[in-house]
């Protein structure tokens, strides 16, 4: 496999550029370029992906991964990392974490790389790793995903001035890819679809009415702040009856409600 700074060095000749172009428009030296092509030190890993954007190729061609082989070997991870994603977010950090080695500045990878890190204690990462993939990923569903994630990072933290233009990068859709699947195909890759667009719709729907009733409840229309909240209630209680698909899920929608629920029963007594 052809080493890293042989391709950065090839690419560049081959858009005839010079070292301190490339390195002002990923924003280093041009030492730190000069560095990368002769091999004494790599590119930061949160760089990768803006180098291979910046020579309209993809991460797998600076490389020259085999896609395939390596999508299944990223799925394999991503999947290891996921299983401890919430019993154990530091093990999932590490899987990933160790996935970058081996396949550096891949986005799948950087993308579940943001579901481990606090927004709060960790956010100049959240934020540096969320602009990065915002710029330079090919990947729709990873750029609108990191969208989302850094106007909630920006949330958390009190930036509320710099929520807005995040979100207006993300398009309005009014369907979903997993309900046309659901609808759409048959038999397993149908119910599978199905089983997944439940369960986000359920939490979303759940979340939308907590959100409305707290609106309504700050402007004083304590009636209709209530119904919202009792219809929460009802939603959550519906799903006492559902079944763990352990094939798609670590738990039900019940399950996974409890904060929801201890929300609700404040807000109703407050």
């Amino acid at each position: 496999m052809i080493k890293l700074g042989e391709k950065i060095k090839s690419l560049r000749k081959q858009k005839n550029i010079s070292q301190e172009i490339l390195a002002g428009y990923l924003g280093v030296s041009f030492q730190a370029v000069s560095k990368w092509e002769n091999g004494s030190t790599m590119p930061d890993v949160t760089l990768i992906p803006a180098i291979a954007s910046f020579f309209g190729v993809s991460t797998d061609e600076l490389f020259d991964f085999n896609l395939f082989e390596m999508e299944k070997q990223v799925d394999e991870i991503c999947h290891e990392a996921y299983k401890c994603r919430f019993s154990d977010t530091a093990r999932s950090e590490q899987i990933l974490r160790e996935g970058l080695q081996r396949f550096p500045g891949n986005d799948i990878i950087l993308n579940n790389l943001l579901y481990t890190l606090d927004y709060t204690t960790r956010a100049d990462e959240v934020i540096s790793l969320c602009k990065t993939l915002i710029e330079s990923t090919k990947d729709d569903s990873v750029k609108y995903d990191a969208c989302r994630i850094l106007a909630s990072c920006y949330k958390e933290n009190g930036q509320i001035d710099l929520i807005k233009p995040v979100l207006e990068k993300i398009p309005e859709v009014y369907f979903s890819k997993l309900e046309l699947m659901a609808s759409l195909l048959e038999g397993e890759e149908s119910y599978e679809a199905a089983q997944k667009h439940k369960n986000i719709s359920a939490d979303d729907l759940i979340s939308m009415l907590i959100i409305a009733g707290k609106h309504l409840k700050k402007n004083g229309e304590l009636k209709k702040a209530n119904a919202q909240f009792r219809i929460a209630q009802k939603i959550i209680a519906a799903f006492e009856e559902d079944f763990l698909e352990s094939k798609f899920f670590t738990s039900t929608v019940y399950e996974s409600s409890m904060e929801y629920r201890e929300e609700i029963e404040q807000l109703l007594n407050e």
